[in-house]
């Protein structure tokens, strides 16, 4: 989803996650806490805004997506998840890159993005996308499945990032990395400071790998997966890891 800032940037789009904290299952703790339920980020989140910034010939002149995309080395043959995918941009180039043996998911979770996608899918006919509805702390991507999955401009707008995280790593193929673009700037303002983003992320036991300044002045940050080993075992293992690691805004 994207947002517009004053100086014309983006701040896109789509995609994650609007729904309340699910706590209605699992038995109460001895600290009142339910037993199956996930931390939610101590900072503001900032509400979805659209499916897609500007026309796509016009986002093109930005360049982001070729940065991005090369920056991953993503090449023909890869398995690549767009996490909150709105109408597409991504996944189309994404498609163009990695071939007809190659696999792209296009997920998000407003249904109206999701019919977008699926009748732009439909229209194109793209045999190697899926298209996927996830929610708010689940992205739904089957496990062992991808090499990369991608975060543009909106993990401002998770309001579940913990439970998301943690169910995404089963997702990841062994050397599987996560790339989150966005900008500097407060979360309730279509931003994420990236060493708040290094913090949560690191909690779950994604390792921060390197960082790029996109030419559209977004910058981009590229995780490794945590493997089994390093993997949260639990909403509990969560909690404990982010009680831990004191991420703060």
């Amino acid at each position: 989803m994207i947002f517009v800032n004053c100086f014309g940037l983006p701040a896109r789009r789509s995609a994650v996650l609007l729904l309340g904290l699910s706590v209605g299952v699992g038995s109460l703790g001895a600290q009142g806490v339910v037993a199956d339920s996930f931390p939610r980020p101590d900072r503001p989140v900032s509400r979805i805004v659209a499916p897609r910034w500007v026309a796509e010939d016009r986002r093109d002149a930005f360049g982001e997506a070729e940065q991005v995309m090369k920056a991953l080395r993503i090449g023909p043959g890869m398995r690549v998840a767009d996490i909150g995918a709105g109408d597409g941009y991504y996944v189309q180039r994404l498609l163009e890159r990695v071939g007809p043996t190659g696999l792209v998911f296009g997920e998000d979770i407003e249904p109206r993005y999701l019919a977008l996608l699926r009748d732009r899918v439909e229209a194109a006919g793209w045999k190697n996308v899926r298209v996927i509805e996830g929610t708010a702390g689940d992205p739904a991507i089957p496990a062992g499945s991808i090499d990369v999955a991608l975060m543009i401009h909106m993990y401002h707008e998770i309001t579940e990032p913990y439970a998301l995280l943690h169910r995404l790593a089963p997702a990841f193929r062994p050397g599987g990395r996560l790339a989150v673009v966005d900008l500097d700037g407060p979360t309730d303002q279509h931003g994420t400071p990236p060493r708040l983003l290094a913090c949560e992320l690191g909690a779950l036991g994604y390792a921060r790998v390197r960082r790029e300044t996109l030419a559209d002045g977004a910058y981009l940050i590229i995780f490794r997966a945590p493997d089994e080993a390093a993997r949260s075992k639990s909403a509990a293992d969560v909690r404990a890891r982010v009680a831990k690691a004191g991420c703060k805004a």
